[in-house]
């Protein structure tokens, strides 16, 4: 009887992932078939999730050996040279909602045996750059708060046998308002090519709390 590799994950199921609605059947279908996909919309309906879980079946299968999960460093309200501890302990509460994923998909042992290893890395957007990524799975969380420049920056990090998912909320930019979006502007120069797909969510599309609805159904009214 053939051995079960210690680096495959045996304790949850990665081989088949259950959409909730049509929009998360449409947003994996484009991850599974599209080189680069873009998952646009509110919080709550499932975008990090799904992709990160994406990820982690794909390094499963050893159809890709590395995964990369990004986030731009950027300050909603609280400037981060007022954050207490050096420049690492600074970015991290930034890259603790990738962290809290990954916990949860994998558990405590392949958790740290993947991050320890660095087969799965979690870097600020801005520590990308330089670097191209071959037989990797690569997610941008929070690209809404990219520049043109980074957005282009990101996707030409893209190697062979990689592909990219980019997510964000276009409501929820926090760049300085003279700044353009590098999530909206890819939106509108990518969105007749073949190999880039797009989800957009809304707010009947939310699945983590009943409440969440109601909150952005009401700051969207004033």
């Amino acid at each position: 009887m053939k051995k079960k590799s210690k680096n495959r994950i045996s304790n949850i199921n990665l081989n088949y992932i259950k959409p909730k609605n049509s929009k998360q059947f449409l947003y994996l279908n484009n991850i599974y078939n599209k080189v680069i996909t873009f998952g646009i919309g509110v919080s709550g309906t499932g975008k990090t999730y799904l992709s990160t879980f994406a990820a982690i079946n794909y390094l499963n299968k050893r159809k890709v050996y590395k995964i990369i999960l990004a986030r731009p460093i950027v300050e909603a309200g609280e400037k981060l040279g007022f954050l207490p501890g050096n420049f690492n302990q600074k970015i991290n509460p930034y890259l603790c909602p990738i962290y809290d994923v990954l916990f949860e998909i994998l558990g405590s042992n392949f958790y740290k045996k993947y991050i320890y290893s660095n087969i799965i890395e979690v870097v600020p957007l801005a520590y990308m750059r330089g670097r191209t990524f071959n037989n990797s799975f690569i997610i941008l969380d929070e690209a809404q708060n990219t520049t043109i420049n980074q957005m282009k920056m990101f996707l030409t990090r893209l190697g062979f046998n990689s592909r990219a998912v980019i997510n964000g909320d276009i409501s929820q930019i926090d760049l300085s308002k003279n700044i353009i979006s590098g999530l909206k502007h890819a939106i509108n120069i990518f969105k007749n090519y073949n190999n880039i797909g797009f989800t957009f969510f809304n707010c009947k599309d939310i699945i983590r709390s009943s409440i969440l609805k109601d909150i952005i159904n009401a700051y969207e009214k004033k």
